[in-house]
C-alpha cells in the first residue's frame, strides 16, 4: 500500500474513533506509528490536524476542513483495491475460519454481510469449538484463520480485537440479584454451572486466582444450556458478555466486585503466506459490530 495511503487512512480512523489506540487496533499498526503517520502529515500539509487531550482527540479546523478530502482518498482507494482483486482472480475462493459460539452467533454474521458485498463469489467454511480445538486446526491448516482467547501460541500471529467482560448470570428471583456487583467470595455460596472451554478455562482461573471453591454441580462447554439451567433456578454462572446479547432468557448479569476479563482477537499461523481471499477478509473485522460501518 502506497505510503501516503496508509497515513491517510490513520488520519481518517483517528478520526472515527477519537483515538490513536482503537485505530492502531483497527489498521493493525502499533499506537506509535499511527501517530508518528499523523505527525508526518501535519509536517507535509503544514497544518495542525488534531487536538490531543486527556478525553482522546478532536479535530482542529483545518483538519476538520481536510478530512472529507482524506476520506474520498481513502474511499477511492478501496474501490480500486476491489477492481485490481478481481483481476487478479477475486472472483471465486473459499475462507475456512474456526470459531467459539458467541463470535459465530454476534459477530461472524456481520463481518460476512459486508464482505459479500464485495465479493460475493468467496464461500465460507466454519468450524465451530473451544480454543485448544481451534489452536490445533490452525497449526495443523485445517483453518486458515480462527477466533481465539489471547495470549494463545507463541509461533501464531495475531490481531487483538476485544476485551470482553466476564459477567455473573442468576435467576431474576436470586437473594443478589439487586446487588451493585457480585461479591467475588460469594461465588462459593450457591450452586454452580461451569462453562468449560477445553484446557484453557478463564472462568476456572477466577477460581484459582482467589482461591474459590465453587459447588459445581454442572459443567458443559454449551452456553445457552448455562442460560437455561439459571433460569430454571439451578444454580449461577459466569459466562462472557458478547454470548449474553440478544438473549431470550429471563436472569439477570451482574459485574463482578473485582472485574474480570477475556481477550478475545483473530490468529493464523502467517499473514504473508495466507490466500488473498484471507487477507482482504481481515480488513472486514472492524464490521463485527456494526455492518453499517463505513470502512476506509
Amino acid at each position: 500500500m502506497d505510503m501516503n495511503i496508509q497515513k491517510y487512512m490513520a488520519f481518517a480512523k483517528t478520526v472515527e474513533y477519537g483515538s490513536f489506540t482503537k485505530a492502531a487496533e483497527v489498521l493493525n499498526y502499533s499506537q506509535s506509528g499511527i501517530s508518528r503517520m499523523i505527525n508526518d502529515l501535519e509536517k507535509e500539509w503544514r497544518v495542525s490536524l488534531l487536538e490531543r487531550g486527556r478525553a482522546g482527540v478532536r479535530l482542529t479546523s483545518d483538519g476538520l476542513k481536510l478530512l472529507p478530502f482524506a476520506q474520498s482518498v481513502c474511499n477511492e482507494y478501496q474501490k480500486l483495491q476491489a477492481q485490481v482483486d478481481e483481476l487478479n482472480g477475486l472472483q471465486s475462493g473459499l475462507i475456512r475460519i474456526g470459531t467459539f459460539s458467541s463470535v459465530a452467533t454476534h459477530w461472524l454474521p456481520n463481518i460476512i454481510k459486508e464482505f459479500q458485498k464485495d465479493y460475493p463469489n468467496i464461500d465460507y467454511e466454519l468450524l465451530l469449538g473451544d480454543y485448544t480445538e481451534i489452536e490445533s486446526w490452525i497449526l495443523e491448516g485445517r483453518v486458515d484463520c480462527g477466533f481465539l482467547r489471547l495470549p494463545t501460541l507463541p509461533e501464531f500471529e495475531t490481531i487483538f480485537l476485544e476485551q470482553d467482560k466476564l459477567l455473573v448470570v442468576l435467576p431474576e428471583n436470586h437473594p443478589l440479584a439487586d446487588c451493585e456487583c457480585f461479591p467475588v467470595k460469594a461465588l462459593c455460596d450457591y450452586p454452580f454451572m461451569l462453562l468449560e472451554k477445553g484446557a484453557k478455562a478463564e472462568i476456572s482461573e477466577i477460581f484459582e486466582k482467589f482461591n474459590i471453591e465453587p459447588k459445581i454441580h454442572f459443567t458443559t462447554w454449551d452456553d445457552y444450556a448455562i442460560m437455561s439451567m439459571v433460569e430454571g433456578g439451578l444454580g449461577i454462572s459466569i459466562l462472557p458478555e458478547l454470548i449474553l446479547q440478544r438473549i431470550p432468557y429471563r436472569i439477570v448479569t451482574k459485574e463482578l466486585d473485582i472485574p474480570a476479563y477475556r481477550k478475545i482477537g483473530l490468529a493464523m499461523r502467517d499473514k504473508k503466506s495466507a490466500s488473498l481471499a484471507v487477507k482482504r477478509f481481515l480488513d472486514y473485522l472492524q464490521c463485527r459490530n456494526n455492518p453499517k460501518k463505513e470502512r476506509v
